[in-house]
């Protein structure tokens, strides 16, 4: 295995970190300490578990500042967006920690037994697999339910926001979570696909989940079918943004600016695709270019910064790939489009128009600071447009007219559908996708009934004076 994982700010080019990479008996060790771990936290009650979580969420709060801090230096994102996703995973925590004990509780059912009822129970350890755009929140998210159930969780985050994983392990073992029940596996990139395989292969590991590409989750999502394990995978979107005829334009223009470049548009769930009725196209589009053009690029440390660096250069090169071969296919440059001229991975915050079938910005997520505008007839063929793809994660609505909006979002396959608000995920809510964006829940009560076995429960006080008919 390889010997080392280099962390990289990708604001300056510069060296951040250097880890040592586990090995093979390290990770097999890792594996033994958690199973033992588990065995014993399966039996402890809701109460201790969530003094434990809100205690983590004190901790997140305690390390705020250097916590974003670390998070902008190893991914880019502004400071302010750093402190946000810190305090989101505190909010997180909490939340399951005021309500797992209701989401699996014992449910009873009325049937022929004189007692018969559902258990929720754990399935062991859960093996994460994150993504390095929402390096705290994607851990905390799945962490906090998976904890919550009585289980053991594996992180294997990505290779450029090391500090941030070892960051999420320390702040919960200070939480007074115990040794070995949450770790952080350090694999190097090129060992990934072997060591992955062989953490879901083992039978000690309950469950899966990952958050990143569609090439990721189906190897993943493949691996967890042979094994017959359960798997939850939240994978790419190309979320429509649905701009009917009668919207508040700017209003929404600012909101769809502000939504497609937060975090250098680097998020599943920004709107991707800005599909507006024709007779407001002209001024919705302008008033875009308006509100990107209008927006700070520059160092993600500095007060006043609206858009940072992308994550990795191999990142923005693909991007800037993506909008290229859009233009050549038709698509109107109408702002950025260039890769910045200064250290770092810095691309500027581009806006295509005229954007139509056979372009890259059409079919395939941008997954990064690039908006595309689609002009339509009407709502039927923005619905025919938003469907036409692949993904199906988010989708938002916009009209004066809510409920007009609502009747044409349930023509829109997605996981989540959003009228007149940004596509954005709560903990309050199940949060996935449909098509190739993935399955399974996150969040809400369905996020930690993932992580759980349902188990059925019959009980006759005495033995039943006939055997069933049927199976």
């Amino acid at each position: 295995m390889s010997a080392s994982i280099t962390t990289i700010n990708p604001a300056t080019g510069r060296e951040l970190a250097t880890y040592e990479a586990m090995s093979d008996a390290v990770i097999d060790a890792a594996l033994d300490t958690a199973s033992a771990a588990q065995t014993d936290w399966a039996h402890t009650g809701f109460d201790d578990r969530s003094k434990i979580l809100h205690d983590g969420a004190a901790e997140l709060r305690s390390r705020a500042e250097s916590l974003a801090l670390l998070v902008t230096r190893e991914m880019g994102k502004p400071l302010a967006e750093s402190r946000a996703e810190v305090e989101k995973c505190a909010v997180g925590l909490e939340y399951y920690a005021d309500n797992a004990a209701g989401f699996l509780a014992d449910e009873t059912y009325e049937t022929s037994a004189d007692t018969s009822w559902v258990s929720y129970e754990p399935i062991g350890i859960v093996l994460a697999i994150m993504p390095w755009n929402f390096p705290l929140w994607q851990v905390f998210r799945f962490a906090a339910p998976a904890l919550m159930a009585g289980n053991a969780a594996l992180l294997k985050h990505s290779p450029n926001t090391t500090g941030s994983a070892l960051e999420a392990q320390a702040i919960l073992e200070a939480a007074g979570l115990p040794a070995g029940l949450f770790t952080t596996l350090l694999v190097a990139e090129v060992d990934v696909p072997a060591v992955t395989e062989r953490l879901i292969s083992d039978p000690r590991v309950g469950a899966v989940t990952i958050t990143g590409s569609e090439r990721a989750g189906s190897a993943v999502g493949s691996i967890a079918g042979r094994e017959i394990k359960k798997s939850v995978l939240e994978l790419g979107g190309s979320d429509p943004f649905i701009v009917l005829a009668d919207a508040d334009l700017p209003k929404v223009a600012h909101l769809a600016a502000k939504g497609r470049f937060l975090n250098a548009g680097q998020s599943c769930i920004s709107p991707k695709r800005f599909i507006v009725e024709a007779p407001v196209a002209d001024e919705f589009t302008r008033l875009v270019v308006a509100a990107v053009e209008s927006l700070t690029v520059g160092d993600p440390e500095a007060d006043g910064t609206d858009v940072g660096p992308m994550a990795r250069a191999d990142l923005r090169d693909g991007v800037a790939a993506q909008v290229q071969d859009s233009v050549d296919a038709g698509a109107t440059l109408l702002t950025g489009g260039t890769v910045l001229d200064r250290p770092g991975n810095f691309y500027a915050p581009t806006v295509l128009g005229n954007v139509g079938t056979g372009m890259a910005a059409y079919h395939e997520e941008a997954f990064g600071p690039v908006a595309s505008i689609i002009t339509v007839a009407d709502a039927d063929e923005a619905v025919h447009v938003a469907n036409d793809t692949r993904f199906g994660l988010g989708a938002s609505i916009w009209s004066a007219d809510v409920n007009r909006a609502i009747a044409v979002g349930k023509r829109v396959t997605s996981g989540a559908c959003f009228v007149n608000a940004v596509v954005a995920s709560d903990a309050r809510m199940p949060f996935g996708g449909t098509k190739r964006s993935g399955y399974g829940r996150e969040l809400a009560s369905a996020g930690i009934r993932e992580f759980v076995n349902v188990r059925t429960w019959w009980a006759m006080n005495t033995p039943a004076s006939v055997a069933p008919t049927s199976e």
